[in-house]
């Protein structure tokens, strides 16, 4: 199968790498000229673990080629996919369409052919039928299916959620599409993938409703523990003790500062404003979006707190800074909240973060010194706050920080440690939802 995927970003990589690994003629395309120079020398622009060595040897295999001409790849191309950003649109917190109705109407005059056009992007409801449209009015005589197939992939576990999906989604309305996306998928027929056949708009809702579920669990579970630090119990033992139900899970019940990336914000916040629009508002959508973005702050608190009320003139050392471990995606991650809070109440933040600094470098707040590593970024420090969890920063070297920090303070807001192990230290230990100077068994955190 010949497959052209528009926009080479990190859904659109990741897929057309998988999709070439599956054995299928790939070419990535993409307009930002530097991006594709890039790849084609072999340098990955995202941080993904084990996208790089994928690339390379689908390239050496002559399944998976780069390029800036859309016009010559979508006229080669049995399944054209478009997997170009919708971010939130600024000034009304809609998804921001335009990419993908830009590179619509190119892939109109470019098709050759009866061609099978699949939305990847996250889009609103009604989407597909909009790109429908514009085909048709820029190329009347274009012959095509416009398909919705949305992602599932997480962030630092996208190859194997690609290959190993709980399920993929098809939502489609011409009937001749689904031999073709069966055979696009037929490689995963062997893990017994289950492959649902919808329609179009209940595809592209099937996307939001579970990135808006999943998001209302995350601050499920933020407020319990709220409520455990205010009652004195321990929010891992009440997540274990839920999640062991099997309606509920495990998943996505690990207490923090909140969620950040590339999905939930914006597709929460697109599912409230299509929700609205449609004379239909989902409340419990529109809470999980505004008690989210008030935790993100709400944290900075705990680091006050913990410094005795003022951080006016001390030194925070904030280790990790993307919003989830193995990514180097800085998207609304709460570290950017957190640093900014605690700049304005006055206090010098040195930050480290083994994969984000580069796009951190861009994001935070003027004035951060940034470290070569942890036990750099809580030199001096009056105290370290742990805000991503990261495998390296849960084994630290307590001795050594003491010795190298001002005070022995530690915030964590990730819950890796046990305050009774930091106390035998001589650490002062603060920590989301639990009890403090109390022994607690609590569960291993898993990342999502």
């Amino acid at each position: 199968m010949r497959i052209a995927m528009i926009g080479s970003g990190y859904v659109g990589l990741v897929s057309g790498v998988c999709f070439a690994d599956f054995g299928h003629d790939v070419i990535c395309v993409d307009k930002a000229h530097d991006k594709i120079a890039a790849l084609k020398e072999g340098r990955i622009p995202i941080y993904e673990p084990g996208l790089d060595e994928l690339v390379q040897r689908n390239v050496r295999s002559g399944n998976l080629s780069f390029s800036t001409d859309i016009a010559t790849s979508v006229g080669e191309a049995d399944v054209v996919f478009i997997a170009v950003g919708t971010p939130s649109r600024r000034g009304d917190g809609h998804a921001d369409l335009s990419y993908v109705y830009s590179a619509a109407r190119e892939i109109a005059s470019a098709v050759k052919g009866f061609t099978v056009v699949v939305t990847k992007s996250t889009v609103p409801v009604g989407t597909g039928d909009e790109v429908d449209r514009i085909i048709a009015e820029a190329n009347p005589l274009a012959d095509v299916a416009v398909v919705s197939n949305p992602e599932f992939l997480r962030e630092g576990a996208a190859i194997d959620d690609f290959k190993r999906p709980d399920r993929i989604v098809v939502g489609l309305e011409d009937e001749r599409a689904r031999e073709v996306m069966a055979e696009v998928y037929r490689p995963l027929y062997l893990n017994k993938a289950p492959l649902v056949f919808t329609d179009r708009r209940t595809s592209e809702l099937i996307k939001y409703a579970a990135n808006a579920f999943l998001a209302m669990k995350i601050t499920f579970i933020n407020e319990v523990a709220d409520l455990c630090e205010s009652v004195g119990a321990n929010v891992q033992e009440v997540a274990n003790g839920i999640g062991l139900d099997k309606r509920i899970g495990a998943k996505f019940l690990h207490a923090g500062p909140g969620y950040g990336g590339s999905c939930f914000p914006k597709d929460t916040l697109a599912l409230v404003k299509t929700a609205q629009d449609a004379g239909s508002p989902i409340r419990l959508i529109e809470t999980t979006v505004e008690v989210n973005t008030q935790r993100k702050r709400a944290m900075a608190r705990k680091v006050v707190a913990a410094c005795g009320g003022s951080v006016r003139g001390k030194t925070i050392g904030m280790l990790g800074l993307t919003f989830k471990p193995m990514t180097d995606d800085m998207r609304d991650a709460p570290s950017i909240a957190i640093a900014q809070a605690l700049v304005d109440l006055g206090a010098k933040i040195q930050a480290y973060d083994p994969e984000g600094m580069g796009h951190a470098k861009k994001i935070l707040p003027p004035g951060i010194d940034f470290a070569e590593g942890p036990y750099e970024a809580a030199e001096g420090a009056d105290a370290i706050c742990i805000v991503t969890e990261w495998n390296q920063f849960r084994a630290l070297d307590f001795k050594r920080l003491r010795d190298v920090m001002s005070a022995p303070v530690i915030v964590d807001l990730r819950n890796i440690y046990q305050g009774d192990e930091l106390a035998k230290h001589g650490f002062s230990y603060s920590s989301i939802g639990r009890p403090k100077n109390r022994h607690m068994a609590g569960i291993k955190d898993a990342a999502e």
